[in-house]
């Protein structure tokens, strides 16, 4: 006579198993990737800030500098000769305009008696971001 031995119990396939793991791996993913693009989108929000805030002093000292053109030029119109020209206004300018609570930037000068019509009355010898020191 032969004599079976029938066990009960769960069979899982291999199926089933390798279905498990590919759920468990495409969860894992899908919440690394929500992770990332949230932290993608804090950077770039902090980018986009830091950036608006550099052009905005960008373009206040563009305004300075325009308002010392002016200056230079009228010093120039009622000026004698170069002496009398550089004894009111100097040889350098420079000013600082607030990036943001830690950076400034810094902008100096270099002013130019113009000689003929194209020339300019100044040249930018510094325009750079610099960090505060606590």
């Amino acid at each position: 006579m032969n004599k079976k031995k029938h066990s009960f119990g769960i069979n899982i396939g291999s199926a089933s198993i390798l279905l498990i793991f590919v759920l468990l791996c495409l969860i894992s993913f899908a919440a690394l990737s929500i992770v990332s693009a949230n932290a993608d989108s804090k950077l770039t929000a902090k980018v986009l800030e830091r950036t608006n805030a550099y052009y905005e002093a960008c373009n206040e000292a563009e305004t300075s500098l325009a308002e010392i053109d002016k200056t230079l030029i009228r010093v120039y119109l009622e000026s004698e000769n170069a002496d009398d020209y550089f004894s009111s206004v100097g040889h350098s300018k420079s000013f600082n305009v607030s990036v943001s609570d830690l950076q400034t930037l810094v902008v100096q000068i270099e002013i130019l008696y113009p000689t003929r019509d194209e020339d300019t009355f100044y040249r930018i010898t510094k325009w750079q971001v610099v960090t505060d020191e606590d």
